[in-house]
Order: structure tokens, then sequence, then C-alpha cells
């Protein structure tokens, strides 16, 4: 049974509701770790760093679709509440269409730079063409990619998490399939991972455009529509902090890159791209309930339901809180297991990666909190403290981090930046979150 927007949450209903969004997310991030794997595994440790290295330039691309997906999302979810939809409709349409334009323009522009980006980024020889081969397959169906970003955030406002689940687990079991079959048996090597990467992103791309192009049962359906540049940059203004995040995050691991090879060469760029691959898994679990539950706030602002509104925010921090520390524990203990996974046949570098893990991972005790107080602010329509959380999280206080602990813990100050950064930003979003209390009434 179909769970509605206007609905009252108890913790049940708030678990049914946003789990197939964390589960959309955790298995997103798993079919992503599924190239690192068969990559670091069978290709080599060479085109491992290259796939790591190139990753951020492809993310930053792709962040406008999460962007115009969250940011479209708050707004359709804030009109439904309103009670018109016919206009959430047209919204929509509009968001969507103009995300496909947008991942076409950059795709084109991807392709073209990617040489030069790589190399001003320092990669040279095989590990530059690597990252080349597999940035361009990869930015090649980038379209695809963006829209299958923002369809993720518009399932949930159509009522829709569980058939946003199923294009995730099917998008995800075509990534491993393939990967299994062109890298594994065929052998095609770093092309065959970004090849099964891409036919996974067509398929999470094109199976919502067929959905929402038909008659369908959810809230809402792709039709006419016309240029209205005010939702535009509505839905750029709210769905800022997540293009900031994501973005931020990709140059700061560029920056992550160069100083690890300054203080531990390709290997300490391999042990961080393992760490990152844990890290998207881990923090999937914060993202998807962040996802699942906004729409839900956006459509109690909409609709000024104020009691609703501080019952969201109230489990939604008991439940982030409680995560956070289970998360914390869990990645202390299995550390050396993770890092097997991947790295394991160089026992030096397996335990390089274990040690910087160990460290890394008191982010994780923050994190949820910050990752929520963003999206809660988006689904708010507030979209510049909603950046500003981001902004500063993601970028300036990791740059800050990254740049300063070095010069005195070394490798390990490299690996603790994102956790400092982490309580920086968590001090930042817990005041906002305060401050705003009486102005949204939660």
């Amino acid at each position: 049974m179909n769970i509605s927007l206007s609905e009252h949450f108890n913790f049940k209903k708030l678990f049914r509701f946003t789990m197939p969004s964390i589960i959309m997310m955790v298995f997103t991030s798993i079919y992503g770790v599924v190239d690192g794997l068969f990559v670091s595994n069978i290709v080599g440790e060479t085109a491992f760093t290259a796939v790591n290295f190139i990753m951020p330039v492809t993310m930053i691309l792709s962040a406008v679709g999460f962007m115009f997906g969250t940011g479209g999302s708050a707004l359709v979810s804030k009109t439904l509440g309103e009670g018109d939809r016919d206009k959430a409709n047209r919204i929509f349409s509009l968001v969507v269409y103009t995300t496909t334009a947008a991942g076409v323009i950059l795709g084109a522009l991807g392709i073209a730079l990617m040489r030069v980006v790589a190399s001003a980024l320092g990669a040279t020889g095989e590990m530059l063409d690597n990252s080349v081969l597999y940035g361009r397959i990869i930015v090649g169906v980038l379209p695809l990619f963006m829209l299958q970003m923002a369809f993720q955030s518009l399932f949930v406002t159509a009522e829709k998490p569980k058939l946003g689940l199923f294009v995730t687990v099917l998008s995800g079991v075509t990534n491993m399939v393939l990967d299994a079959l062109f890298v594994a048996v065929f052998r095609w090597g770093i092309v065959g991972a970004a090849a099964a990467t891409a036919a996974s992103q067509l398929v999470g791309g094109v199976v919502p455009l067929i959905y929402f192009l038909r008659k369908n049962s959810s809230l809402l359906r792709l039709g006419k529509t016309r240029l209205d540049w005010r939702v535009l940059g509505k839905t750029c203004s709210n769905g800022s902090s997540e293009f900031v995040s994501q973005s931020s995050m990709s140059i700061v691991n560029m920056l992550y890159n160069t100083q690890l090879i300054k203080y531990a060469g390709e290997g300490g760029v391999a042990a961080y791209g393992v760490m990152m691959y844990v890290n998207l898994v881990f923090l999937a679990i914060f993202i998807g309930y962040s996802i699942g539950v906004a729409p839900i706030v956006g459509y109690n602002y909409g609709a000024k339901n104020s009691a609703e509104l501080r019952n969201i925010r109230r489990k939604s921090i008991f439940i982030i809180v409680a995560t956070s520390v289970v998360m914390l524990a869990v990645s202390e203990l299995s550390a050396e297991a993770l890092a097997g996974i991947f790295v394991g046949k160089n026992p030096e570098l397996c335990a390089l990666t274990a040690r910087g893990f160990r460290i890394f991972s008191l982010s994780f005790l923050f994190a949820g909190i910050n990752i929520f107080g963003s999206s809660f602010f988006t689904a708010l329509n507030n979209g510049l403290i909603s950046a500003l959380i981001s902004f500063l999280r993601t970028l300036v206080f990791q740059i800050g981090a990254v740049l300063i602990l070095p010069l005195f813990l070394e490798t390990d100050g490299i690996f603790l930046s994102v956790a400092v950064a982490e309580i920086a930003a968590f001090v930042l979003t817990v005041s906002f979150i305060v401050a705003k209390k009486k102005k949204y009434n939660y």
C-alpha cells in the first residue's frame, strides 16, 4: 500500500517510506564499487588508480543532474502541498527536459576536454591514457547519467519510491553482469568497465523516461511545459547545495590525490580510492534517507503543517544519530577486511588503507547530521542555507584541513582531514537548525 505525503509519520511509516530511497542509494554505491573491484583485481593497480583519478571529473559533470533532481523535487513537492497538481507537472516536465539538454552540452564538452583536464591534474603516461579513455566513455552517456541522478529524487516526490528502487536495482544488475562479462570474460580491461557502467546508466535514464511519458499511477507525468526562467532559477537555487556538495567533493578529491602523491606516492591514491568506495556506500545511507524524507518536509511546508514538520525533524535526528554511532563501530571493526577486498594482494598497501580508513571513519559520526541538515533546508526551499552548509562542509573546511594537517601529521593528516571538516560543519549545521526553528516553526 502506497504512503501519501499528506499522512502523519510514525517511526514505522517513516522507515517504510524512506527505506526504498536508502536501499536505492546504497545499491547505486555498491554497483559503482563493482568497477573498482573488477579493475583492481583483474586489470591492475595502474588502471585502478586511473579510474579513481578521473572519477571526480565525471562526478562534477553529473552533479548538475543531482541539482536539478533535488531542487526540482523540493519545488514540485511544495507545489503539490499547495494543491496545484497541474503546475507541479509543468515544473516536473521542465526540470526533466532541461536536465536532458544540459547533459548533451556538458557531455560534448567533457569528451573534448578530457585529456586537457586529466593532464592538468597531473596524470602522465599510461595513467593519463587510461584516465582519458575511461572518462570519455562515461561522459558519452552523460545525459542519461544526469537523468538517472535526477529521477532518484523525483520518483520519491511522485510517491513511487519503490519504483525508483526497482529502476536502480535493474541498472545495478546490468552494471554488475556486464562488468563480469566485459572485464572478467572478454578481458576488455578498462574499456569493459567503462562500457558496463555506461550501459547501466542507459537503463537508469531511459526506463524512468518511458514510465513518466506514459499514463501512470503516480502524482507526476511528463507533458507540455514552457520555458520559465524563474522556475529554473528556483530549482537551481534549491538544488545548489547538492550541486555544491557533489562538485566540491570531486574538487577536493583531486586535491587529496595531489597531496597523497606528494606524501605517499601512487599507493596513497589507491588507498584513498578504496576509502572513497567504502565512504560512498556508508554515506549513501544518510543521503538515501535525506532524499526519502525531503518530499515529506517540502509537502508539509507547502501545506503549512508545522506539527508534522516538528515530528519529522525530531524523528529524523534521532534516526541519524543512532545510525552514525553504529556506522562508526562497524567501520572501525571491519577496516582490514574492507581494505583486503580491494588491495589484499599487496600487504603494505592493505595496511596503509586499513590504517587510513580507521582515521577517516571518525567522520561518519558527524556526516549524517550535516547531510540531513543541508537536505532539510533544501526541502524548505531555503537554498542559501543549504548551499552554505554544503559549500563550507565539502570545500572550504576540507581544503583547509587537507592543506594544513599534513604539515604536522603527514599522510595521517590527509586521512584525518575529512573528520575535522565534518566536525566543523556539524557545529555550523546544528547552529542553523536551532536558529531557524521559529522562522519555519519546526
